[in-house]
């Protein structure tokens, strides 16, 4: 008998598991996959999950792998671009882009030092139930049980569907996604090029000696993209000259890897012996990078609230549901920021007015960027008298 069963052994599913075994508690982490293997992502840690590496005593590996670090962000908008860097997280001004084949190893590797039994190459069947509640799952021949079966295995998550989990504030996703990698290209900023319908992004540096290149369609383009990628990667960034003209000096390194549904959900995250976390509970385009960072964070939150459950400091269900209340607290703002950038609209007259006046004040532009890292909040940053501090106009009564 397990306290808790993780399903998925990815970003959210090994910090949960580590950080639940070094609580004490007896965790199984299961994964169909086998690790080292990869998996779709924008690969970009912003500072605040970063720091959660640094707190938790893995940044030092992170760093030995051959990550680079990444400090500053230029965010071109056309007839000129912003420079600058977010604000910290708890001393750590640096993100990284490892490659998910390193990332999510070190990750299941942490698992296990700190106790967790993990099973990869492990696919489940089904879950148990009794009387309501989950139990446990079942794969093949082989039923395992615990207190809380916790679903981290992502948007298609098997434990989600089998839950019936209550989504809300649910929307179709807009955008889709190309990326791949790049050799030979020199050093630079994190890049990204906001245009009417597009969004390229690259620099950021991941091991190898790679950089990651994405490129975001409307999801209505989906399938003429598909038809020929290479053609309408390179078209998308034409869009951005400072970057196609680096990347010409070195070569594509990988296959192109997409998708064409991104959508927008909240999941309830718990329910009679069963818990979400990541993108199992809580999901939004990847074009402000936040994945990872949000793992992260859900997967400390959660810990801490089954911590509480399990040894009798606060009734369970009564812990989840502050665990639910956090996540969407600290999701709320981002949330919303993410689905306008992946509208891919051009900027309106008073997005036009904020960018113009970041250009001369470098202390606001780099809270611009900390609202996209996760470091400064978006309704502050976004706030009527501060708009109206940045653009020097009155704010209304």
């Amino acid at each position: 008998m397990y306290d808790a069963i993780i399903v998925g052994a990815r970003a959210a599913g090994s910090p949960t598991a580590m950080l639940l075994a070094r609580k004490g508690h007896r965790v199984l982490l299961v994964d169909r996959a086998s690790f080292p293997s990869d998996t779709l992502s924008t690969h970009y840690i912003h500072q605040p999950g970063v720091a959660r590496l640094r707190r938790w005593g893995l940044l030092e590996r992170l760093v030995a792998t051959g990550c680079p670090p990444s400090r500053r962000l230029v965010f071109d908008v056309g007839p000129f671009a912003l420079t600058g860097a977010p604000p910290p997280s708890d001393g750590t001004a640096a993100g990284y882009a490892p490659r998910r084949t390193v990332l999510d190893s070190l990750l299941v590797e942490a698992a296990a030092e700190a106790g967790a039994e993990v099973r990869t190459g492990f696919a489940i069947d089904e879950l148990v139930f009794e009387d309501g509640s989950v139990v446990g799952i079942r794969s093949g021949d082989v039923v395992e049980r615990a207190r809380v079966v916790i679903g981290a295995d992502g948007r298609n998550s098997l434990v989600a569907r089998a839950v019936h989990a209550p989504g809300y504030d649910t929307r179709p996703g807009l955008a889709c996604a190309y990326y791949t990698y790049w050799g030979g290209v020199d050093e630079g900023d994190v890049e990204l090029y906001p245009r009417e319908g597009r969004m390229v992004m690259g620099g950021a540096r991941t091991n190898d000696g790679l950089q990651i290149v994405i490129v975001f369609w409307p999801r209505s383009e989906f399938h003429a993209v598909r038809s020929d990628v290479e053609r309408s990667f390179h078209e998308a960034l034409a869009l951005a000259p400072p970057l196609a003209e680096r990347l010409a000096a070195g070569e594509r390194a990988d296959r192109f890897y997409g998708i064409g549904d991104l959508p927008f959900y909240y999941r309830k995250p718990f329910g009679p012996g069963w818990a979400l976390v990541g993108d199992a509970g809580y999901h939004k385009d990847p074009i402000t990078a936040q994945g990872i960072s949000d793992a992260f964070r859900d997967s400390d939150l959660l810990a801490d609230a089954l911590d509480a459950g399990f040894t009798g400091t606060r009734p369970l269900d009564e812990a989840l549901a502050d665990y639910e209340r956090a996540r969407n607290e600290a999701t709320r703002g981002l949330y919303e920021l993410t689905y306008e950038f992946a509208s891919l609209a051009p900027p309106a007259p008073e997005q036009q007015a904020l960018f113009g006046a970041l250009r001369e004040n470098s202390e606001d532009t780099n809270r611009f960027f900390g609202v996209v890292a996760g470091t400064v909040r978006p309704d502050e940053f976004f706030a009527p008298e501060n708009i109206g501090r940045i653009v020097g106009a009155p704010v209304p009564a």
